[in-house]
């Protein structure tokens, strides 16, 4: 079972995830939750979070969570995602649930869903599903 910190060490040899201020704040297999503040360098002109931020949090989380199911030195890497982005991602800050939908030796299903945070106020603002290849690196 891979633990929270080793969650954070792969999201911080990431260094995309590290400029967009991603950090894992909980795991267990199958699952990973991550959050982000929302700051100004992730809006669009519009005054909403770019659709490729809240797309790059979905993914990797959702990676996360597929990592805590792949046994030994293999990898989860995605193959194929789709993202509907439902209402503009505005708020403090972003957080993204991870879960795995369907494990397997060489294909991994997951989804995650992204809420915008205000608050106490929680608006969900996209859902991804995701085809993820496990690979053994070279």
């Amino acid at each position: 079972m891979i633990d929270l910190e080793t969650v954070r060490t792969f999201f911080a040899k990431a260094p995309f995830m590290v400029d967009l201020g991603i950090a894992p704040t909980a795991v267990s297999e199958g699952c990973c939750e991550t959050e982000m503040a929302l700051l100004p360098r992730h809006l669009q002109h519009t005054g909403q979070c770019h659709a490729g931020v809240v797309t790059s949090l979905a993914d990797h989380t959702a990676g996360a969570a597929a990592q805590t199911m792949v046994p030994g030195n293999g990898v989860a890497i995605t193959a194929e995602l789709k993202i509907s982005l439902l209402r503009p991602a505005q708020g403090d800050k972003l957080v993204c649930t991870g879960v795995v939908i369907k494990p397997g030796r060489t294909l991994i299903f997951a989804e995650s869903e992204v809420f915008a945070v205000t608050g106490e106020q929680r608006t969900l603002v996209a859902k991804l599903s995701a085809t993820l290849a496990v690979v053994t690196p070279k």
